[in-house]
Formats: C-alpha cells, structure tokens, sequence
C-alpha cells in the first residue's frame, strides 16, 4: 500500500462554515487515520479480518457516540463534528466506519434516547470507550426493507422474557458484546430489548465470503429461547418508528462518510492523472481525463453544501427522515460513481490494493444497500414530495 498523501478537497471553501472545534475534530480523526488505519486496512481487507486493534483509538478519537452528552462518557459533540468523524474514518474505509455508525447511531443512541437512567449509566460509559462494542437487530432473512414484517418475538414469562427468531447482515455481531435486538411483543408491538453475549441461547455465526465491506465483520444473531432481564427492554419508545430513528441518526453519519470514500478516490486519481505520463505528457492534461477531475469535484462540492445543511438542520432538530434518505441516496451513490470513474483513470492499476479505489468501489456497493437501498430512498423521498407511499 502506498503511503497516504491525502489531500482533503475544499472547493467553494466550506470550512468558513465550520468552527474551530468542528476543524480540530476532523484534524484529529484524520491524523488518526493516516497513523493507524490506512497503513493496515489494505492487508485486513485482502484477508477479511477486522483489525480490532483500532477499537481503543476509534473510541479516543470520538468515533463512539461523539453526540452523547459527557455524564454518559461521550464527548458532548454536535451533529456536524459527528459528520466530520465518519468522513474522515470513511475516507479510511467503509468497513471502519460502519463499525463506528453502528455503535454510536445503532447502539449508544437508542440507549441514549429511549433507556433509562440504570440503562445509560451501565452501557454508555463503557461503549464510548470501545470497552463494549455492540450491535444492531433489525434485518431478518425474509425481511429487509420492510422491517415491520419482523418474526423475531418475545413473550412475557413473569421474571423475564423469553427471545425467539433470527437477524441478518448484522456488523459487529461477531465480536459484539450487546445487542440492541427489535421483537414483536405478544401484541405484536415492536420493542427494542438489551441482549448480553453469554446468554445462553444467542449465538452470533459469522458471514464469510464478503466481496465487500471485508474489514468489517458481519454476521447473524440468533435466539433460541434467550431468556432476557425484564431491566433489559428499553422503556421510553416503542413501535416501529423506534427503530426508525435510530437508521435516522446512522443514515446522517453515512451521508457524510460517503464524501470521505468519494474524497479519497478523487484524490488519488488527480495526484495519478498529474503523475502518469502517455504520449508524452501527464494524462490530467487531455480532455477526457479532465472531464473525469471536473466532474468528481463538482459533485463532491455539491454533496458537502447538503450535508453541511443537513448538520445545521438536525442540530436544531428540524431535520426529517426524507430529507436525511435524499442525501444518503445522493451522497453514496455519488460516491459510487466517483469511485468508478477514478478506477477508470489508473487503469489496471486501479484495481490492486496499491490503492484504495477498488475496495472503495466494492465498500460503498454494500453502503447503497444498507440502512435503506438506493430505491427505497428514493421512494422516501417521492412519498414525501407525493403525499403517496408506493412501497406497496
């Protein structure tokens, strides 16, 4: 792997927009990566192994629940320092980032918003830190963007609770020392329960064979009749848009981690494009090549100036679930096609781990499809402009 001369693109001069405290977190999360993810994250990519070693830093760096208030061990941080967090860790690799996302929009979060007090003060302070990591339980086998066809369920046993069914494509479930797991009541509400690794019953089988998101490590949860602490249900918030919430919060990080993945692969195609020389001169000084760099940056600057907006509106709690789908949608899939593109213009060197681009590329077609596909956006968004859902 080559060293990592990143160069982070600025065009229409955002970071007058950001304050300092905003800059010095991106500084530090981006140092972080450059030291201690992009040396490594190549040779765990190729053998697909997440490289626990960068927990500790990812906790230091506010990787884990940067939002959550300083009582509960986070860092007290606003939405656009959370932004900047996952840019920077996902300009590093997807695979990276959805580890963070996860804990701090899937698990700390709905700890955060719908526990209580007892709940805050045993998990939170230890998932900040990377002590704990968890995971999330939405997904199932046989439903996926229509989650409130779940199966997965609990009934009431007196002293507990009594967990049965299945989750699917779950990051982090492998190693994960909680689950934030989602199961039908007997009422057939949905609530959101605290599931512990050890007991007896749940188990967490690996998924092998990923052409993607390799650096992560994804897996399924299984319940066999998990007898769960009452203590364990997460009391102030049920039903589906419970859930819901939580994706908003993970959605939010993503459309900013996007532009990371979409920075890097521009990035490195205009330091090849100045460099690689063909019929006598730099291939950044023909017309196509160009088309390619003028493109890339222009998109880029566009998905900044949303995000940015974004960050202001869901720091003053204005922010709606669709407007969050438009820049998920907007932002990954623009990423995805920088990273095509810039794959193009380093030929067949694009597709070796010298460079980043071809993981990016493979990372962000797993990023298209979780937390909500490109199309289920986009119908998000064409219900909220229509007034008409057609999810069915």
């Amino acid at each position: 792997m080559k060293p990592d001369l990143f160069q982070s693109p600025d065009y229409y001069n955002l970071d007058d927009l950001l304050t300092d405290e905003h800059k010095l977190v991106r500084e530090s999360a981006r140092a972080w990566v450059k030291r201690e993810v992009s040396p490594i994250i190549e040779e765990f990519a190729q053998k697909a192994e997440f490289p626990k070693q960068i927990i500790k830093g990812l906790g230091e760096i506010g990787g884990f629940g940067p939002y959550i208030p300083v009582e509960y061990g986070g860092a007290g941080l606003d939405q656009i320092s959370y932004g900047l967090i996952m840019q920077e860790i996902e300009r590093g690799d997807s695979g990276v980032r959805s580890t963070s996302s996860v804990q701090s929009s899937l698990v700390m979060y709905p700890i955060w918003k719908y526990g209580n007090e007892e709940q805050k003060m045993k998990y939170l302070p230890k998932l900040a830190t990377g002590e704990f990591i968890g995971c999330f339980g939405l997904t199932e086998p046989d439903h996926g963007s229509d989650p409130g066809s779940m199966i997965t369920n609990f009934k009431d046993m007196g002293d507990h609770y009594l967990l049965n069914g299945a989750k699917m494509w779950i990051s982090n479930a492998p190693f994960a020392d909680i689950a934030i797991v989602w199961a039908k009541n007997e009422e057939g509400r949905i609530h959101g329960l605290i599931v512990e690794r050890g007991m007896e019953g749940f188990t967490t089988p690996e998924t092998h064979n990923k052409w993607s998101l390799r650096a992560s490590a994804t897996g399924e949860l299984i319940f066999d009749n998990v007898k769960v602490p009452k203590e364990n249900l997460l009391p102030n918030k049920s039903g589906l848009g419970a859930p819901l919430g939580c994706l908003d919060s993970a959605r939010y990080g993503i459309a900013w981690g996007a532009i990371g993945a979409a920075m890097d692969c521009y990035d490195t195609a205009l330091r090849y494009a100045k460099e690689r020389i063909q019929f006598g001169k730099p291939i950044g000084g023909t017309q196509l090549q160009q088309k390619k760099l003028a493109e890339m940056i222009t998109e880029i600057t566009k998905a900044q100036l949303l995000t940015w907006r974004l960050g202001v509106l869901r720091n003053e709690g204005k922010a709606t679930t669709a407007q969050i789908s438009m820049a998920k949608r907007n932002n990954v899939n623009m990423a995805i096609n920088i990273a095509r593109e810039a794959r193009q213009m380093l030929g067949g060197m694009g597709i070796t781990g010298e460079y980043s681009i071809m993981r990016h590329m493979m990372n962000l077609e797993s990023v298209i499809t979780y937390e909500g596909t490109h199309d289920i956006h986009l119908l998000i968004t064409g219900m909220d402009v229509t007034g008409i859902p057609a999810f069915k």
